[in-house]
């Protein structure tokens, strides 16, 4: 176990430390004292695991690739946008746009999420125990987006193919979202999403899957409005 003490080393250090860790080590990070610093672990490329004790700030786990990130609080806005592959568990609470552009691997928040969770979303698979804000899966290509609790307002606005999961009330829907008929194959997807992310005492059975209606595909004058 590796130890950094943001008190005492500066972030640019903690990161270059990070990202050069070395391919197959088996060393495991603990981050003390972040004070909610903005971009702690961010970059990295290799599968090390770094848990950050307390809170972070903006764009905590960026751009992340093989990684294992744990927050042991809350993360600020953009927590593991951009992210490539790995795994990135927030046990707090994550502001606004968390999982954003990502292309791979899972994020996991144990709280509420803030507005714009998965926006832009690219193939990362989102699971949040608690609800998440408006605008929500706003521009989703493709991935999961899995909501434990509530969702506010325009969800899954302009979406393509991701999938939305909702167990509780969803506020609104946003343009060209609309809820889908779920498959056995869909509640498979849903189970394991559900194991990985470790709430598998939350059954599937009460969960609405929601995803596109593919009228904003290409333009067309009569849903002009909805543009």
């Amino acid at each position: 176990m590796r130890q950094i003490d943001l008190a005492s080393t500066s972030l640019r250090d903690l990161n270059a430390a990070l990202q050069g860790a070395a391919e197959g080590s088996d060393d495991a990070w603990t981050i003390v004292n972040p004070r909610g610093r903005h971009a702690i672990a961010v970059g990295m490329t290799n599968p090390v695991e770094v848990t950050i004790a307390g809170h972070a700030g903006y764009y905590a786990a960026g751009m992340n690739q093989r990684a294992i990130v744990t927050i042991d609080g809350n993360a600020g806005p953009g927590v593991a946008e951009n992210m490539m592959s790995g795994r990135v568990h927030v046990k707090g609470n994550a502001s606004m746009a968390a999982g954003a552009t990502g292309h791979g691997g899972l994020l996991v928040i144990d709280g509420d999420a803030g507005a714009r969770c998965g926006i832009s979303m690219k193939g990362i698979d989102i699971v949040v125990r608690g609800s998440v804000g408006h605008m929500s899966g706003f521009m989703a290509q493709s991935g999961n987006l899995v909501v434990c609790g509530d969702a506010g307002e325009a969800l899954g606005d302009s979406l393509y193919e991701a999938r939305v999961f909702v167990r509780g009330t969803v506020k609104s829907l946003g343009a060209d979202c609309e809820k889908k008929e779920m498959t056995v194959a869909d509640r498979d997807l849903l189970q394991s999403l559900l194991e990985r992310a470790g709430m598998s005492d939350v059954p599937v059975g009460a969960f609405t899957l929601y995803g596109s209606a593919r009228r904003l595909y290409h333009f067309h004058v009569d849903n002009a409005s909805a543009y």
